[in-house]
């Protein structure tokens, strides 16, 4: 059987399910958390009780474990939890994040801060008009690879493998910018930007897998499983982002009250451009 990874903190559901449905196809999940959420306990091996936002002693819970349970790698999808994450990986010598880095992209403030200092956004006023995109972004080493481009309008995402935008050095010269100032390296990062009159500017920076279903979208799009190469990074295996798909897909959210609860339902389209998911949508 492979060895397991670790997962800090499962979250709510609004991945769909979907990323850690696949990673549990692969090798098994042991969650490391205070509870389990019921969606996730059909792709969970086990639970390894311990409260991620207690750092120390998190790490030293799994350092017990991994001590008796080789463990193959270390993720998290949820801010709070990168620097956690970096922490019990570098203890176990394990792919991950630098500490550092993790720590200051897990805090709004001390990331703008660092990417203010390495040039890579503006110092003072931003630009607040424009579409907002977002790059999917699979960091090999050196090599920046953008593997897809996520169209954000209100409770809309899209992705086209065709994106004009794929192709504008501009955008690229930002999102690489954005990589080396935060010394991003091994991981599947989402880059915001805003596209301003003066150009693609970043609005922010996650160094792990999006959530919104966005993985989904690439893969039904480009055919490049970002969620896999997440789990390939963080266990230190050879990753693929080639893409096999020349499509489109989109993704339409809706709140709704349900028994005094905010429920958030979506719906998926996929064809052969975005014109095809947006008409799709529009008539729902």
């Amino acid at each position: 059987m492979p060895q397991p990874v670790l997962l800090l903190g499962a979250g709510r559901v609004a991945h769909g399910g979907f990323p850690l449905a696949r990673i549990a196809a692969v090798r098994p999940v042991v969650l490391v958390g205070a509870s389990v959420p019921a969606w996730a306990r059909p792709y969970l091996s086990g639970l390894l009780m311990a409260d991620p936002a207690r750092e120390v002693e998190t790490a030293d819970t799994v350092a017990r474990y991994a001590a008796r349970h080789p463990v193959a790698g270390v993720l998290t999808w949820r801010r709070e939890h990168l620097a956690g994450a970096a922490r019990i990986a570098g203890r176990l010598g394990l792919p991950g994040l630098p500490y550092d880095t993790a720590a200051a992209c897990a805090d709004p403030a001390s990331l703008r801060a660092l990417l203010v200092r390495h040039r890579a956004v503006p110092a003072g006023p931003e630009d607040m008009t424009g579409p907002l995109v977002s790059a999917e972004t699979v960091v090999l080493d050196d090599e920046v690879r953008i593997t897809a481009l996520t169209r954000t309008t209100p409770l809309r995402h899209s992705v086209h493998a065709h994106d004009g935008l794929l192709h504008n050095r501009f955008l690229r010269q930002a999102v690489e910018r954005a990589v080396r100032a935060l010394g991003l390296t091994h991981t599947v990062a989402h880059v915001a930007l805003r596209l301003t009159e003066r150009g693609p500017a970043v609005t922010g920076v996650t160094p792990h897998l999006p959530g919104d279903l966005i993985p989904w979208l690439v893969e039904r799009a480009t055919g490049v499983d970002l969620v896999g190469a997440a789990l390939s990074l963080a266990c230190g295996a050879t990753v693929d982002v080639t893409p096999t798909r020349q499509r489109a897909a989109a993704v339409q959210f809706a709140e709704r009250e349900a028994d005094r609860r905010s429920a958030r339902e979506y719906r998926v389209v996929e064809g052969e451009d975005a014109q095809e998911c947006e008409r799709a949508l529009d008539a729902a």
